[in-house]
């Protein structure tokens, strides 16, 4: 049942309404003529009529088993389907022709409705196929022409109207907009896209006029690559379902012996034949596992694609079963906790005003490449601050800087650049406590005298302490830091967005040690990194999470989970959904089995025939689809899933 079917349309030519529905409409007409062939045995019609039509009942609600059941059986291999046409035939030979129309036709008919609701999840993850456009308008040669998307080459300058969606990923050459990220990175809100930022196939368009240089083609896009893996996340086997196909290999088998015996023993001891093969063949229709062969196929199917739409990247069932089981989270620190480059975070001015202490700084400090020296510059433009250009500047390696500024002589820089000088007490005592919160200093002298001090820190990302906050709800016991940065830094941060433990001064190797560690001492740890330095780490861990798996190529093939948005606000959900998605995979398990174990003794010692095991059995399998299809609908608000915390 879980298996593709053979009859399905293949090619690129999408099916019309009737190929695509041909199972649903032939099932209907095998009820059809199940209830003409009903009705006129009720009517004591003619043998022939009403023996007509439920032959006619059986061919068509048989067409599609018969296929597979042969499939399975040239594969040396008797399936689910074998069962059914075992047991439809059974029940012809004994007469019960009306019963066996029945089974065939509930069989035939769930089998139907359950593709139906399997294309509906498979319609999820190919609808991310649907969301690049088909054509592009390119300038070349001075001129502006439409051509496939296919056709876009690398260096291509494609031009993107207001509303439209984007055809390839690439670098802004021109314009500025904002873009709507959402079908790519699961983000909410529009980012603020200018000259040099990438961009991504499918994302959309705001209101500005965008020119985009093409860096990718359009096999080798983002949303492409998206689409690949997660259509082959589909097709890895996760633990349960390895445990489900080898339960079906051992049980299928066993029913067939149980139903030769039950049809060969009880007459041997006096009891009719007839009675005992009707009773093999209700056992046989019992004991058949389709609801348990789709139990986990369609959560997990159903899972992956709610998550392709959430911005995240689940790389097979294994790995969204994994994510549910987690009792601990490492962190790289920075570019995972961390924005990832240094920022102003306190002004200390004396004598003057914060301002014009700012002015000052970026001034003096606009002349240098250096990270800290941009970070100056950028607190002063986020201020709104203009300045004169500053005169020569000299640079003391490893200290500072010093320059000419409005008839001043500015010296700018860290301790050391000051060695033998007098630092004011009060000033001494603002730049110790700074220093202890792990953050880097610059003292500004003025004419031989400090009139202030700037520190910067890599500074932790927005809303950090509430993705952890909601991790901890979700049943997660510990989240643990490790850095190569100092401790004195790492402590810091860890202190201001409620880190559990920090592991600080690690080398990469030192990182796959600690994971052990963790291992041994947590159970079930993921690593969540940027993929590239972190990757060892992540491949000792029960599962590898990388950031911004949009923007990075490595990210996407090293990690297990990619979160497409290098935003840590997706882990919650990531970790919600599969945790939800245990959740229903043991509830299908529980309606499968249970069903299995009830139906199997009803049909042994009599208590329920053919048609009422054919009832409950399809009914449970259409149960389990549903079920399993409410992942489609889960709610992007994945710290709310606690009550998942025991699966």
């Amino acid at each position: 049942m879980a298996e593709t079917h053979a009859h399905e349309a293949s090619g690129s030519v999408k099916p019309g309404w009737l190929t695509e529905h041909r199972e649903l409409i032939l099932s209907g007409i095998a009820g059809l003529l199940l209830l003409a062939g009903w009705l006129a045995g009720r009517a004591d019609a003619p043998r022939e009529l009403w023996l007509g039509l439920l032959l006619a009942s059986y061919a068509a609600g048989g067409f599609y088993t018969v296929q597979e059941a042969w499939e399975g059986i040239r594969k040396r291999r008797f399936d689910i389907d074998s069962l059914m046409i075992v047991a439809a035939g059974g029940a012809a030979i004994l007469g019960a022709w009306e019963e066996g129309a029945l089974l065939l036709f509930l069989f035939s008919l769930g089998h139907a409705l359950e593709r139906m609701a399997m294309e509906r999840a498979r319609k999820a993850i190919e609808a991310l196929a649907e969301l690049a456009p088909k054509t592009a308008i390119v300038q070349r040669d001075g001129t502006e022409i439409e051509v496939a998307v296919e056709a876009l080459q690398r260096g291509d300058r494609v031009i993107v109207k207001p509303g439209q969606r984007l055809p390839a990923d690439g670098q802004v050459a021109s314009g500025n907009s904002a873009v709507d990220q959402a079908p790519v990175t699961g983000e909410s809100m529009p980012v603020e896209k200018k000259t040099g930022d990438k961009v991504f196939a499918g994302t959309i368009n705001g209101e500005g006029a965008l020119v985009v240089k093409v860096t990718k083609l359009a096999s080798e896009s983002t949303l492409a690559r998206m689409v690949k893996m997660v259509a082959e996340a589909q097709e890895q086997i996760s633990p349960t379902q390895r445990f489900t196909d080898r339960f079906e290999t051992i049980f299928v088998p066993v029913v067939l012996i149980g139903a030769v015996l039950l049809i060969a023993l009880p007459p041997l001891f006096g009891f009719p034949f007839a009675e005992s093969f009707y009773r093999a063949m209700a056992v046989l229709v019992a004991a058949s596992p389709c609801a348990l062969a789709i139990a986990t196929p369609s959560a997990v199917l159903s899972g992956i694609a709610r998550a392709a739409r959430g911005g995240v990247l689940i790389k097979g069932g294994a790995h969204l079963e994994n994510l549910g089981v987690l009792t601990a989270i490492a962190f790289d620190k920075t570019g995972t906790l961390t924005i990832g480059k240094p920022k102003v975070t306190d002004v200390l001015a004396v004598g003057i005003d914060e301002a014009q202490l700012l002015t000052l700084a970026a001034a003096v400090e606009s002349r240098s490449a250096h990270p800290l020296a941009q970070a100056v510059v950028n607190e002063a433009k986020d201020r709104g601050l203009s300045w004169a250009e500053a005169g020569e500047v000299e640079a003391v390696s490893g200290k500072g800087v010093r320059a000419d500024y409005s008839g001043q002589k500015i010296a700018i820089g860290n301790v050391k650049m000051f060695d033998g000088t007098a630092i004011p007490e009060a000033l001494q005592q603002h730049v110790s406590r700074l220093q202890s919160e792990g953050k880097s200093i610059m003292l500004i002298q003025a004419d031989g005298q400090f009139i202030g001090v700037l520190a910067l820190a890599d500074t932790p990302r927005e809303a950090v302490k509430q993705v952890l906050d909601q991790l901890h709800q979700l049943g997660i016991k510990k989240t643990i830091m490790l850095t190569g940065d100092n401790e004195g830094v790492a402590r810091a941060i860890a202190a201001s967005v409620g880190l559990d433990e920090v592991k600080a001064g690690l080398l990469p190797e030192d990182k796959v040690k600690a994971m052990e560690e963790l291992g041994q001492r947590y159970g079930q740890v993921a690593m969540v990194g940027d993929g590239v330095n972190d990757a060892p780490a992540m491949a000792r861990a029960t599962v590898g999470i990388a950031m911004g798996g949009a923007g990075t190529d490595v990210a996407l093939e090293t990690a297990d989970v990619a979160l497409m948005a290098d935003d840590l606000s997706r882990l919650p959900f990531a970790v919600g959904l599969s945790r939800a998605s245990r959740c229903i995979i043991r509830q299908n398990l529980y309606v499968s089995l249970g069903v299995v174990a009830l139906l199997i003794p009803a049909t042994l010692f009599g208590w329920a025939g053919i048609g009422w095991a054919v009832v409950i059995h399809e009914g449970s399998t259409l149960v389990v689809v549903i079920n399993a299809l409410r992942l489609l609908a889960y709610k992007d608000q994945g710290f709310r899933a606690a009550r998942y915390r025991g699966f």
